[in-house]
Formats: C-alpha cells, structure tokens, sequence
C-alpha cells in the first residue's frame, strides 16, 4: 500500500477550519492511496466528536514546497471509494496488531 504509516511517536496534528469558521483540532490517522490518488484521514480530538469516532477524509496533496494541501472530496461516488479504502486500511491495522500480538 503506498502512503505514509504513522505510529504513536510520528503523530502529527492539523487544524482544520470548516464552512461555518470553527475550527477543529484533529491528530493525523494516517495518508494513503485509493484509485490512485492520495487522500488523508484526520480524527477530531476534542471532547464533543470523541464519542462519536468520526474521521474526516479529505484529498491530500503537497505544494512545489512540500506544504500539505487538502482539497474536499467532491462526488459520493469518490468519497465511497475513498471510504471502503480507509475501511481496509483499518483492517489491515487491526489484522497486523492480531498477528502481532500473536508472534510475541
């Protein structure tokens, strides 16, 4: 899988402002490819969103300077391909924590 593996000691927090000016503090899941583009995933930290585990998914891309750029998904058709990819990730993450686990 191409794209960027964090782990805890590589975490990485960006500030988002949404339409209505809030602004929300979310940690970096992680940067990884679906239908050949890359796209992020972002978890909200604060209190009121932590319940509910939503995890914002936006296209990801970097200036000529290396400054990230995230762009909104536009069409469900995108943002399902996107989302059924981000739901692999996921179990490609708890699969390789099981096996882990396992061999120690």
């Amino acid at each position: 899988m191409a794209g960027k593996e964090l782990n805890n000691d590589d975490e990485m927090f960006v500030t988002l402002t949404l339409d209505d000016d809030t602004e929300v503090e979310c940690i970096v899941i992680t940067i990884f490819e679906a239908d050949g583009k890359d796209y992020i995933a972002l978890l909200p930290i604060d209190d009121e969103n932590e319940d509910e585990g939503e995890v914002y998914l936006y296209r990801y891309s970097e200036d000529a300077e290396g400054n990230p750029i995230l762009d909104n998904i536009e069409s469900d058709e995108e943002y399902e391909v996107v989302a059924d990819r981000f739901d692999e990730w996921l179990d490609e993450q708890e699969y390789d924590e099981i096996v882990g686990d396992d061999e120690e």
